[in-house]
């Protein structure tokens, strides 16, 4: 079966979802993408997380997942990180914003899911 092409995603939604990456890492304490990119176990390159943030490229809802996972937990605190609390609640708030936009059609699969329900 041949792929069905995607229409492209809202200008709008790739520089949001940019903003909340660019945000989060700043608030975990990596003022620049570089020092991010160096940790192990980051789960992005450095010119693919540039991307992101500018809105070139959306990353899949996985690899924003693991972006956001990988700056509020799977890294030891920066000096200017916020405190783990605040950042773990930044980060929650980013995955679920998020998960309300078009690009990543989790409302359209709940829209879905409502209609495929048996009615009584």
């Amino acid at each position: 079966m041949a792929r069905r092409k995607h229409p492209p995603i809202d200008g709008a939604d790739r520089e949001l979802i940019g903003t909340l990456l660019r945000d989060l890492r700043r608030s975990a304490g990596y003022r620049s993408v570089e020092a991010a990119a160096t940790r192990t176990g980051c789960p992005a390159s450095r010119q693919t997380i540039y991307a992101y943030e500018r809105g070139g490229l959306v990353p899949s809802l996985s690899q924003y997942l693991d972006l956001v996972e990988f700056y509020v937990m799977k890294t030891p605190a920066q000096r200017e990180a916020r405190p783990a609390a605040e950042l773990r609640a930044q980060g929650t708030a980013a995955v679920s914003h998020a998960l309300t936009l078009s690009a990543y059609a989790v409302p359209r699969a709940i829209d879905l899911i409502t209609r495929m329900r048996p009615s009584r």
